[in-house]
């Protein structure tokens, strides 16, 4: 908008130059054409009836005052410049032998345009015209221009403003359809049939998070589906693996008959992880079902749980919260991934070690440990699935998927999950970042 009215007011200034340079053109053409027709009229009268009938004539045209203002003046002079008739005092430095004009000035001030001409041996004629009296048009051709400039600029200014408020929320339409592609904005933009660039837009917009809605339907489908078809056989074989037990088999049986069960848990723990890790980044960037959610309170409840866990553990467990800290997220998601940090901390920190937690407005949630740490080489390789590090080393169970879920729900919140330096142990710091 603030472009439009700038370039409104230079449009307005260049066609006042113009039009002040185009006046005060005419006005001097204007002067000299009626310098030469008056002359002319002059010269013809000197050579039809001769010298005192010329003087009489331009004592008459002296005696009466234009119309247009632009008085006439006149000096009949003899071959030395010596005034025999007119107004004019002194013969200007124009040679009538050539018939030359230019500009002069009557009296101190007055500017005019004059031509002379050489009558006869000792006879010249001066017509002047007088061209400073287009100062008052000028003026009002200015304050025309400056009223209308300034009604102008403002109606750019108006119909501008309320151009860009219309496609701010044609633009804010399509934005919101892709914030939320469930909700309203898909259907109304689904709607428009326009024919401009907008509406072209919003078209493929509307069909390209069709197709997007269509494959998310799609790809749901297929997890649920694969779920079922792979959990109904292990949960019935769990089944079975509970009636053998129930028959009382012999201890070294029984024992492989619990691990087994033991297996087929952890198989399904990896079927469920794997499908929210799926499922988060499908919705990465996709902030429908997220709502404002007090971080502070969901991780202070988190820690009061840990407390009791840590003291049976062994473990030391310190933490700071920074009231009211506020995000949009979905609560459930939010703090799986901070009991999975809390869970990878103790699970690899040896009895009397030391886990901190601190969050601070940011949000900045950091949680470090007094452990072995990870290695300078495995740092980025934490997160992907299905990869342990020291986990397979030190025996400790698990699938290797817990910090792939915990950033994958990190990036479908916006947030980045990184592993810090730090001087011992290991630490974790999940930060706001760009929805993607």
């Amino acid at each position: 908008m603030w472009l439009a009215i700038g370039l409104s007011l230079l449009l307005v200034f260049g066609l006042w130059v113009l039009t002040d340079q185009t006046i005060r053109g005419t006005m001097e053409a204007s002067a000299e054409d009626a310098v030469d027709v008056d002359l002319a009229g002059l010269v013809d009268i000197y050579a039809s009836v001769g010298q005192e009938e010329l003087q009489s004539r331009i004592g008459d045209r002296l005696a009466i005052t234009p119309a247009d203002g632009s008085a006439p003046h006149y000096l009949l002079a003899d071959d030395a410049g010596r005034r025999i008739a007119g107004d004019i005092a002194n013969w200007p430095r124009l040679d009538p032998s050539v018939s030359e004009s230019g500009r002069i000035r009557i009296g101190e001030n007055t500017p005019a345009f004059a031509r002379a001409t050489q009558l006869g041996p000792d006879l010249r004629l001066l017509v002047a015209r007088e061209t400073g009296d287009s100062g008052p048009l000028l003026q009002r051709v200015a304050l025309v221009f400056l009223i209308g400039g300034a009604v102008f600029v403002v109606l750019v200014g108006v119909f501008g403003r309320l151009a860009a408020a219309r496609l701010h929320r044609r633009i804010n339409l399509v934005n919101e359809a892709f914030r939320s592609p469930g909700g309203d904005s898909l259907a109304s933009i689904e709607r428009k049939h326009g024919s401009d660039e907008i509406d072209e837009l919003a078209a493929h917009s509307a069909a390209a998070l069709g197709r997007v809605r269509r494959l998310m339907e799609a790809y749901r489908d297929s997890s649920d589906q694969v779920a079922h078809e792979i959990r109904t056989p292990l949960m019935h074989l769990d089944g079975r693996l509970v009636r053998a037990l129930a028959a009382n088999p012999q201890p070294e049986v029984a024992e492989r008959l619990v691990e087994a069960r033991a297996e087929i848990r952890r198989l399904v723990g990896i079927l469920e992880s794997l499908l929210d890790i799926a499922a988060s980044k499908a919705r990465q960037g996709d902030r429908l079902g997220l709502e404002q959610l007090d971080l502070s309170a969901m991780v202070s409840r988190i820690c009061d749980l840990y407390a009791d866990s840590a003291e049976e553990s062994g473990h030391s467990f310190e933490w700071r919260v920074e009231p009211d800290i506020w995000i949009a997220a979905e609560e459930t998601q939010l703090s799986r991934l901070v009991t999975n940090l809390l869970d990878n901390a103790f699970k690899y920190v040896p009895e009397d070690g030391l886990v901190r937690l601190t969050l601070d407005p940011g949000p900045v949630l950091v949680v470090q440990d007094d452990g072995p740490g990870i290695p300078a080489e495995d740092r980025e390789r934490v997160f992907e699935r299905f990869y342990r590090g020291n986990g397979d080393k030190s025996g400790q169970p698990g699938s290797g998927l817990g910090l792939a879920l915990a950033r994958a729900i990190a990036e479908r919140h916006g947030l980045q999950l990184t592993l810090e330096d730090s001087d011992a142990g290991a630490m974790f710091q999940l930060a706001k970042g760009e929805m993607r």
